[in-house]
């Protein structure tokens, strides 16, 4: 193996230049190994502990697609071939393997998400520019990995009986603490931040070769060797190059100021190998000078992007670990339960004073007398008066609280800190509780005001004396007139909501508290959905406008965040999944949820539930084809209802769930924001069951409720009889084919028959076969059709795992419904007006089976009002081209259309915009383009 080649390769995640750094310049990091030998090795090392591999999933999904197919929607009996090929030679010398996928994307990382996406876009119409000129397959350079494909590797995986897991956080986070956690053998992925982390091993999947089990090892001891810097040195030279996190351009000129004053450039050394040496040099020679006793921030030219900094820092810190580079007090503190504390002079009386160590925070902490007891107490230092202030121990924290001597009774009280004004705020005493209860200082009365809690939240709540009803009634302080403001208790959901008073009208409005900002803003309610909706003042001319709305165009607009918020340092912090307000409050649910999401057993259930905001990555999708809609639209009612379903708590779910963020490629979609997507009602006989009854019931008939959500979500519960009667595998395709059908008008009958033939097909038909077979030409229409198919498996993921697994997951895995190359040999002799006895091979078992598959379609399509014909039907200078400039007539659920002639398919266009229920019905063949 050339270590010259090793990993030359342009890196695609982790640290930028460094995975051709380390290719071209410190080739010596990288070590050929063998991991049965490093079984054996480990065995004998670690008596009775199974040799694990910890697998970035995300990673390795290029290197586990073998077939020489990619362009046609997939070869899944192959891809499931070549992964059983892979679990069982690991198996076979004893090795077991935890896979990881991504189960989220962090806001952090969404702008890297947005730039990839883009990037894939384009690299998209290039393939489908060449298959219009070639009628061929692009070359493996142009390889794009099938749709669905992480989704359905999951799956696959399970099924192979492997553990399988899906990350809560950044998948690489999770991957790199369980191989520290678990004494793993190592970590098999491609990303240089493996080569950050301080945790086990780093093996390139790459580089793996299966008959062997060679591989390459990267050494982060020898990297840090060549570099001159520590282990604990990483982190910061990553986030100083730029990852995943930091852009690269923010230290940009940083880095060239490292370079010019680099004196050991060497002739072979490429520039990107120059400035990733200078900067590790600056860091040895420069930073490290000053390193415990400076702040980053006064080393480095940070700016605004400090906090970013150090989150990108800290993000490297697994749990447990601490970076030298966030600033600390100098050593020497002696800790509480030892006898002996060191001094430290106070700045202001220049004297000596006792000192003890802060056992959580390992700070030191000055000592003061207490008369009475001639014992030491700690002290905190006033930021008005410099001076020292006594502090007694908070009973619930634990941490140290500031004391305040009440004037009158010469009395102690504790104090706790205001975080506006960052000053002293005395406490009083609940006469139920017996607990500690902050005060509030009216600025106008110089009175001090009690503050409850909120039951819901368990947040402070300002509280006054309601004049008409003399009852205590919460209130939040109006940011700019800094008063209280009462508040009202929602109706529906039984919180405070602040109320902000019109000065004419002098009514009462609801607001809000916005979640990034933490400020309260007003809103307004729709008289049509009964929602409300935050608002935001204009600042030219002070009027309120529904939050993120576009006064100009009447479009969502980003929502900014307010620049005068600070951010705190993230120091001596290590990454967490931070306590979040989610979508759904019933913990039960969410927790199952949660299990479901982490074993890799549903799709998107509890991002939706959690953060209200996912993400669909690119489709082999030609932007040039007017005909056919983006995938994104076709199944965005299915999603619409399936949020219904998870957010609305029941009967009255769209009316009362919020809207959905989702992050869908598609083209002219520029990502700058989410589509804001609301809820569609579901017509379910008997109405809409809940969670709980989906979820926990286990009685005899729930089944039949279950498939009854199911068939809701694709609006196909009038012929829920039909498809019963359908057997399996075909009963979630048939579902499928109907939903597409009665969605998207220029599907013809060719391509249902397509479709029903390569199901049947694939049932007879071994592997090799399937590798074998070979294709007349390529076609860019059958292309799309095949990722659109594919797209809507794993919408049927989402909504079977959504309503409770009334179907088994087996029924839709492609690799035992969809095959590509097939599906694109019967597209084509199709299209060419083979007879259906040739498109199932002259097979008489697979012809009677057509039928009745065929049968089902047609008859539940025309229940829709949706007749499917042959494209020969069509009389059009263009056959089966709908433009999507022409008519795009959009069916409500009840069959009538609700846009008008000439509307474009995508109404509103892409960005951060809220969508009404039910826009993408019917795409319509009434109109063709010119």
């Amino acid at each position: 193996m050339d270590r010259q080649m090793i990993l030359s390769r342009r890196s695609v995640m982790g640290v930028r230049g460094l995975q051709g750094f380390v290719g071209s310049t410190c080739p010596h990091i990288c070590t050929v190994v063998n991991f049965k030998e490093l079984a054996e090795h480990h065995r004998s090392k670690h008596p009775g502990c199974t040799p694990t591999i910890v697998v970035d999933a995300m990673c390795c999904l290029r290197y586990w697609y073998t077939p020489e197919s990619w362009i046609c929607g997939g070869q899944w009996r192959e891809y499931f071939s070549a992964l059983r090929d892979f679990v069982k030679t690991f198996t076979a010398v004893g090795i077991r393997l935890i896979f990881f996928f991504d189960g989220t994307v962090e806001q952090d990382k969404r702008d890297e998400w947005v730039k990839r996406r883009l990037k894939n876009n384009r690299e998209i119409s290039r393939i489908f520019h060449y298959i219009k000129s070639h009628k061929e397959q692009p070359g493996r350079n142009m390889f794009f990995i099938p749709s669905g494909l992480a989704i359905f590797t999951r799956f696959a995986l399970k099924s192979l009986g492997q553990e399988t897991l899906c990350s809560l956080q950044e998948a690489d986070y999770e991957v790199a603490s369980y191989g520290l956690q678990n004494n793993c053998l190592g970590i098999l992925g491609e990303d240089t931040d493996y080569l950050i982390y301080d945790t086990c091993p780093y093996f390139s999947i790459s580089e793996l070769c299966l008959d062997s089990l060679d591989t390459v090892m990267l050494c982060r001891e020898k990297l840090c060797e060549s570099l001159d810097i520590s282990l604990a040195d990483l982190p910061l030279l990553a986030c100083l190059l730029g990852n995943d996190i930091i852009p690269e351009g923010m230290f940009e000129s940083f880095r060239y100021k490292c370079l010019s004053s680099y004196t050991s450039v060497k002739e072979n050394f490429d520039k990107k190998g120059n400035i990733i040496l200078a900067v590790a040099d600056h860091i040895s020679k420069v930073l490290r000078l000053h390193q415990g006793e400076k702040k980053l921030e006064e080393m480095l030219p940070l700016g605004p992007n400090k906090a970013l900094f150090y989150k990108g820092v800290a993000s490297y810190l697994l749990p447990g670990q601490k970076s030298p580079w966030f600033f600390q007090k100098p050593k020497g503190l002696i800790t509480l339960d030892k006898e002996v504390g060191s001094m430290s002079s106070a700045p202001e009386s220049k004297q000596e004073v006792p000192m003890c160590t802060d056992p959580e925070s390992k700070q030191g902490v000055p000592l003061c007398t207490d008369p009475d007891s001639k014992q030491g107490i700690p002290m905190c230092t006033d930021a008005e008066s410099k001076q020292g202030v006594p502090m007694c121990t908070d009973p619930e924290s634990k941490q140290g609280v500031p004391m305040w001597t009440n004037p009158e009774s010469k009395q102690g009280v504790p104090v706790c800190t205001d975080p506006e004004s960052k000053q002293g705020v005395p406490m009083c005493t609940d006469p139920e509780s017996k607990q500690g209860v902050p005060m509030w200082t009216n600025p106008e009365s110089k009175q001090g005001v009690p503050v409850c809690t909120d039951p819901e939240s368990k947040q402070g709540v300002l509280v006054s004396t309601d004049p008409d009803s003399k009852q205590a009634v919460p209130v939040c302080i109006d940011p700019e007139s800094k008063q209280g403001v009462p508040m009202c208790t929602h109706p529906e959901f039984k919180q405070g909501d602040p109320v902000c008073t019109h000065p004419e009208s002098t009514q009462g409005d609801p607001v809000c508290t916005y979640p990034e900002s933490k400020q309260g803003v007003p809103m307004c309610t729709y008289s049509e959905s009964k929602q409300g909706v935050p608002m935001c003042t204009h600042t030219e001319f002070k009027q309120k406008s529904p939050l993120g709305a576009d006064p100009e165009f009447k479009l969502e607009a980003p929502i900014c965040t307010n620049p005068g918020i600070n951010q705190e340092d993230l120091v001596n912090m290590e990454p967490e999944i931070k306590q979040q307000v989610t979508m759904v409050s019933d913990p039960e649910i969410l927790k199952i949820a949660r299990a479901h999401h982490v074993q890799a057993e549903s799709y998107l259930v509890y991002n939706i539930m959690s953060s209200g905001e996912i993400e669909c990555s690119n489709t082999l999708e030609d932007a040039l084809d007017q005909a056919l809609p983006s995938q994104a639209f076709v199944y965005r009612p299915v999603r619409q209802r399936v949020y219904s379903l998870l957010l609305g708590g029941g009967e009255d779910g769209a009316s009362t769930c919020p809207t959905v963020k989702e992050w869908f490629v598609y083209s002219g979609n520029p990502l700058r924001h989410p589509d804001l997507v609301r809820p569609l009602q579901m017509n379910i006989p008997g109405g809409t069951p809940s969670l709980k009854l989906l979820w926990l019931n286990q009685d005899a008939g729930i089944q039949a409720r279950r498939l009854d959500a199911l068939l809701g979500c694709f609006d196909l519960s009038s012929s829920r009889e039909e498809l019963q009667a359908v057997e399996n595998p075909f009963k979630a395709l048939c579902c499928l084919l109907t939903y597409l059908f009665v969605q998207v008008d220029t599907l013809c009958l060719e391509d249902l028959h397509a479709f029903i033939a390569q199901a049947l097909c694939l049932q007879g038909k071994p592997t090799v076969q399937l590798i074998d077979l070979q294709l007349d030409y390529i076609d860019a229409r059958a292309v799309q059709l095949g990722s659109l198919l594919v797209r809507g498996l794993t919408t049927l993921v989402l909504v079977n795992s959504a309503c409770g697994f009334p179907w088994r997951m087996s029924d839709f895995m492609p690799w035992n419904v969809f095959d590509g190359k097939l599906f694109h040999q019967k597209y084509l002799q199709s299209e060419k007006g083979c007879t259906v006895e040739a498109l199932v091979e002259q097979n008489r078992s697979r012809l009677t089976k057509f039928h009745a598959l065929k049968s089902v379609v047609c008859k539940a399509c025309v229940r829709e009002n949706r007749r499917i014909v042959s494209r020969q039907h069509w009389h059009s200078p263009q056959p089966g081209r709908w433009g999507r400039q022409g008519s795009g007539s959009h069916r409500t659920s009840s069959g009538y259309s609700r846009a008008g002639p000439g509307q474009h398919w995508r109404i509103q266009g892409p960005g951060n915009r809220q969508y009404e229920p039910d826009h993408w019905r019917r795409y319509s063949s009434s109109g063709w383009s010119n």
